[in-house]
């Protein structure tokens, strides 16, 4: 039980001793006390004023003097207004040390009865490379799942690949009309990367064709790309293979990008099996009287009632669209794990459609289509405006990669970072700080917010960046490494510890509230400012307190224990983030 907990309770008893009254733990509200008033814990007194029936100033002197009395915490307190400043003794702050550097998972949850909870993330087509918005997704997605894991779920990650369409066939077109035979072996490129080369040739060849055509008129190369989806669909033997062939190429592609970028899943779908599921299913809503067919044989749903507007299933032709398929990927889902909760990693634009599949799901039969839960998040802009695949104007994600691991050598080796390292040494720290520079840039911000991209700041030994963070680390790391006659040992200490000390402790016990509220938010961006939150108040410390040459043994021996967990939940906060954290810099 930490102070807070501790604290809560002897509230509760407090209440109950001086006014007779029952109170309800949520009530309490404990917060850090703020620098200018002397305290480590307040508690806003407000809400007991209906029982102590006495002006907010009485009621926590009241309260103060009972917890001075018999909560052993407490030493001392002062009243502020409608609020009790306590100061925590210094022999707690000690067990509070103590407790925190014994629990190798401090932060984690566990639960007899764990949730499943599926999340999706990524989603790609096979038209194209991943880019800077796939970034942010998969970022988003994988941090999202260590934080549900670490808050006592079960998690299955999982990928739905868009590999049919048109703008597949796109792509297909243009290779086979101007390829010949051209593989990534031959080429020397990533199969996605050449695959996404055609589809912009493609753009540029339709756009030629296009020329005093009348507006909203095919071109010649787009009733091709039609025809070839329509023999796609009835199972033509060339087509197939041909698409098989291409999107292998791009499989392994995006195989390469994912684990550059640190991130994998559990289960992958792929669009091309599970939209005929989805059809089968509006099929089965329309003969239990779910959904309607209109004249022209289209099939809808009516969500008026929902407060939304109707939305098509089927096509009059027969065909899906990305409702139905997001309904036969569900019901594939659904099939496959017992699904608790469901989250979708998906961007803002979409949460229309969201709102929508939540409704459906839920007539369906799906009993967590309801409470399905929509990551949506603001896209990633540049300075130069918006990206555009079909252009060829994205920033991809291997050359993003590839220039912030090259950015971290520069930066790292003009700021003397690599004293004595091997050049192997070299190029994995230079991997791992312009990874975490990137990573952490992005996920510092929250996510539902649209954030612009820079670089050149996310890479920078000061200020809230990833490798301020993976700095400190490797500089506790080093402390400890020359720290080898130093006493570690707890037991039996009685010291005096000043502001700094104190304060480090505070904010290290916040660590498991904060992973909490980020599993409740899906806000991966609580743990990163709290990372830089405690990274900054280790080195205020830090300059104001040496820990190898403290005053004393025991006050060498706190501050060596305070920084080794300070560093043990540096670690475990940036792992969160899908971040690592070097020994040496």
């Amino acid at each position: 039980m930490n102070i807070e907990e501790q604290l809560t309770l002897s509230v509760i008893k407090a209440i109950d001793a001086l006014y007779k009254g029952d109170v309800e733990a949520k009530s309490i509200s404990l917060q850090k006390t703020r620098k200018e008033f002397e305290g480590n814990i307040t508690l806003m007194v407000f809400p007991f004023l209906k029982l102590s029936h006495k002006a907010p100033e009485q009621t926590a002197q009241e309260i103060g003097e009972w917890l001075q009395q018999n909560e052993p915490s407490v030493e001392r307190f002062n009243v502020v207004k409608g609020f009790l400043n306590l100061i925590i003794s210094d022999s707690s702050m000690i067990d509070t040390l103590k407790r925190i550097d014994e629990d190798e998972n401090f932060g984690k949850k566990t639960c007899d009865d764990a949730p499943l909870v599926m999340i999706e993330y990524s989603s790609p087509n096979t038209n194209k490379p991943l880019h800077l918005g796939h970034v942010r997704n998969n970022l988003l997605g994988w941090s999202l799942s260590r934080i549900m894991e670490t808050n006592g779920n079960r998690v299955v990650k999982t990928n739905i690949v868009n590999d049919r369409g048109i703008h597949i066939c796109k792509s297909m077109l243009a290779w086979q009309k101007w390829g010949n035979g051209e593989t990534p072996e031959t080429s020397g490129k990533k199969g996605d990367h050449l695959i996404g080369d055609y589809y912009v040739l493609f753009d540029k060849k339709n756009k030629e064709q296009s020329a005093g055509l009348p507006e909203g008129e095919d071109t010649p190369l787009m009733k091709e790309a039609r025809e070839m989806l329509v023999k796609w669909e009835q199972g033509d033997v060339e087509v197939r293979n041909l698409w098989q062939m291409m999107n292998s190429w791009v499989y392994a592609g995006f195989d390469e990008s994912y684990k550059a970028l640190g991130v994998g899943f559990d289960k992958i779908y792929y669009e091309s099996d599970t939209y005929l599921i989805g059809k089968q299913k509006v099929e089965d809503g329309l003969a239990k009287g779910i959904f309607y067919r209109k004249e022209d044989g289209s099939v809808w749903a009516d969500l008026t009632t929902d407060g939304l507007d109707e939305k098509l299933l089927l096509r009059s032709d027969g065909t899906s669209v990305y409702m139905t398929q997001d309904i036969g990927t569900a019901t594939m889902r659904f099939n496959d794990f017992p699904i608790d909760k469901m989250i979708y990693v998906v961007g803002n634009e979409q949460n229309y459609h969201f709102q929508v599949l939540s409704l459906l799901l839920d007539r369906l039969g799906f009993k967590w289509g309801k409470d399905l839960v929509h990551f949506s998040y603001g896209m990633v802009e540049l300075p130069n405006g918006k990206m555009k695949s079909r252009e060829g104007t994205v920033v991809d994600a291997d050359d993003l990669i590839a220039s912030m691991i090259e950015e971290a050598r520069r930066v790292s080796d003009e700021a003397g970072k690599f004293a004595d390292m091997t050049e192997e040494e070299k190029q994995e720290v230079a991997r791992i700080v312009g990874l975490g520079a990137l990573k952490y840039f992005i996920l510092k911000v929250d996510a539902r917010k649209n954030m612009l991209f820079n670089p050149a700041e996310s890479i920078d030994f000061n200020g809230n960046t990833g490798p301020f963070i993976q700095y400190t680390y490797a500089r506790i790391r080093s402390i400890l490494r020359k720290a080898t006659d130093v006493s570690d040992n707890l037991s039996s200490l009685s010291i005096t510890l000043n502001d700094k000390e104190t304060e480090l402790i505070q904010k290290m016990n916040e660590y498991p509230t904060v992973v909490t509220q980020a599993g409740n938010d899906y806000n991966p961006s609580c743990i990163a400012n709290y990372c830089y939150e405690l990274t900054k108040t280790f080195n205020q410390f830090y300059h104001d307190c040496p820990i190898l040459k403290g005053a004393d043994v025991q006050t060498q021996t706190v501050r060596l224990v305070i920084a080794r967990n300070v560093a043990k939940i540096i670690r475990s906060g940036m792992d969160l983030l899908g971040i690592e954290v070097p020994e040496r810099m």
